[in-house]
């Protein structure tokens, strides 16, 4: 389903789905432009009108804990954006089957380097971040009904206002080759509604697997972080030197979301979201 404009297409969909209009059968929203794109803890997601991918997927429902939302739907935009980033193994864009996914995941391994997941559930290139994701849920009492995944992709933007860590497909694809074209946002929705679809098919060892393979920073180390007060203020990569640094290795990402580190004392330590933060 399209829209040319919304505050928020993860607004607009619940809204559709409580109202009971939401159509039988359609798996996303997409919108040209948002008026209030939003992100994880009050970030607020800056797009140019009709540069970018701004979606939300209803997700299907799942037996595993509600954070393998967030792992299956990084995995399928990470996968997405390695597909356009490797001609190696673009002719596999097209296998949608258990075996043609599973292939693709090995044949891509190190074909797009410094791509990654940003725990939780950002796409980063090198240290700037490609996409956000929002997984927000329908809930009737303490269940929940429904999931839904808001995804914006930078594809043909290349300058923002206020978010000073951002890329775009269109500036990796120039900085790596020199290609100077824009990309097809209808092609690459198609390609994403197909890998969200066909990932939560998948054994979630293999998700997870992948997942913690393709992981921001969970190679060599240690690298810095910093601890940060709970509260709802946007979560922000801390700047080099800020007070309170430790350096620590990624040890796992544990299936309820909690990040375990290992500091240079070989103490272990386990955080939530919000409650620390990178420092790049």
């Amino acid at each position: 389903m399209f829209v040319e404009k919304t505050n928020s297409t993860n607004t607009l969909m619940r809204e559709m789905i409580t109202n009971g209009e939401w159509p039988k059968g359609e798996t996303y929203l997409q919108a040209r432009f948002q008026t209030e794109g939003r992100g994880q803890t009050g970030n607020k997601w800056e797009s140019e009108e009709g540069k970018n991918i701004l979606c939300s997927f209803l997700l299907p429902p799942i037996d595993e804990e509600p954070f393998y939302y967030t792992v299956a739907v990084s995995v399928a935009v990470y996968m997405v954006l390695e597909e356009v980033l490797s001609n190696e193994v673009r002719q596999l864009a097209e296998d949608t089957d258990l075996h043609g996914l599973t292939k693709l995941m090995e044949l891509c391994r190190q074909k797009a380097p410094g791509l990654t997941i940003k725990w939780p559930n950002d796409i980063y290139y090198k240290d700037e971040k490609l996409a956000g994701i929002l997984i927000e849920g329908g809930l009737t009492g303490s269940k929940m009904d429904y999931a839904l995944a808001g995804i914006g992709l930078n594809v043909n933007q290349t300058r923002w206002r206020s978010a000073p860590n951002a890329t775009s497909l269109k500036t990796i694809a120039r900085s790596i080759s020199g290609y100077q074209g824009e990309f097809d946002i209808d092609a690459l929705m198609e390609g994403l509604n197909e890998r969200i679809q066909a990932v939560f098919k998948l054994p979630e060892r293999i998700v997870w697997d992948r997942y913690m393979d393709v992981l921001y920073r969970s190679k060599d180390g240690p690298w810095p972080f910093v601890e940060r007060t709970v509260d709802m203020a946007p979560t922000m990569n801390a700047p080099k030197g800020t007070k309170g640094t430790f350096r620590a290795w990624i040890l796992e990402v544990r299936h309820n979301g909690e990040l375990v580190l290992q500091d240079e004392k070989g103490e272990q330590r386990f955080y939530h979201f919000k409650q620390i933060r990178y420092v790049v």
